[in-house]
C-alpha cells in the first residue's frame, strides 16, 4: 500500500507541475494571441500587463503548482520511508490536493462571469468593456490543441482519481 500511495502521490505531483511547465513554453504565445484580441477589441494592449494579468509561468502560476508537487512528494518519501506519521500526513495532503483541484476546476468554469465581474469591479473603464470570452477564447487558441481539454482533462482525472484512490486506500488499512 505505500508504494501504491507514494508512487501515485509523485504522479499527482508532476500532473500539477504540467501547469508552469505548459505556461513557460507556451504562454509567450497565449499573450500575443490575448494582445491581438485586446487590439480587435479597441482596447490598448498593454492593459493586461498594466494590471498584473499575465499567461506564462510566473507568480502564482508557478509558486502554486510547485508547492503542491513539492507537499505531495515530501509526503511520498514520508510514506516510504515508513515514518508512523505518514498516514496522517498523506490523509491531510490529499485531502487539500483535491479541495484546491475543486477551486481550480472551479474557477476554469466560472472564467468568463467571474473575470467579467472582476474586470468591471476594477474602476479601469477599458478593462470593464473588454469581450471576456473572446480574450479567454484567444488565449486557449495560442496553446497547442493538445492542452486544452486534453492535458487539462487528463490532469483533473489523475488528481481527482489519484487523491480517491490513496484517501481509499488510507481508510481501508
Amino acid at each position: 500500500m505505500d508504494a501504491v500511495t507514494a508512487g501515485l502521490q509523485l504522479l499527482i505531483a508532476l500532473a500539477f507541475l504540467s501547469i508552469p511547465l505548459v505556461r513557460s513554453r507556451y504562454g509567450a504565445r497565449a499573450q500575443a494571441a490575448v494582445e491581438a484580441e485586446l487590439g480587435r477589441q479597441g482596447v490598448r494592449t498593454t492593459v493586461m500587463a498594466e494590471n498584473g494579468m499575465r499567461l506564462d509561468a510566473g507568480g502564482h502560476e508557478t509558486w502554486a503548482p510547485v508547492g503542491i508537487a513539492s507537499a505531495l512528494t515530501f509526503s511520498a518519501v514520508v510514506t516510504l520511508a515508513g515514518l508512523g506519521w505518514s498516514g496522517t500526513l498523506a490523509w491531510i495532503v490529499q485531502s487539500l490536493v483535491v479541495l484546491v483541484n475543486c477551486a481550480i476546476l472551479y474557477s476554469k468554469l466560472t472564467a468568463v462571469p467571474s473575470v467579467t465581474a472582476a474586470f468591471a469591479k476594477s474602476g479601469d473603464a477599458e478593462l470593464a468593456r473588454i469581450d471576456v470570452k473572446s480574450m479567454l477564447a484567444a488565449a486557449e487558441k495560442g496553446f497547442p490543441r493538445w492542452v486544452m481539454p486534453y492535458l487539462q482533462n487528463t490532469r483533473h482525472v489523475v488528481v481527482f482519481a489519484g487523491s480517491l484512490t490513496i484517501l481509499l486506500l488510507l481508510a481501508t488499512h
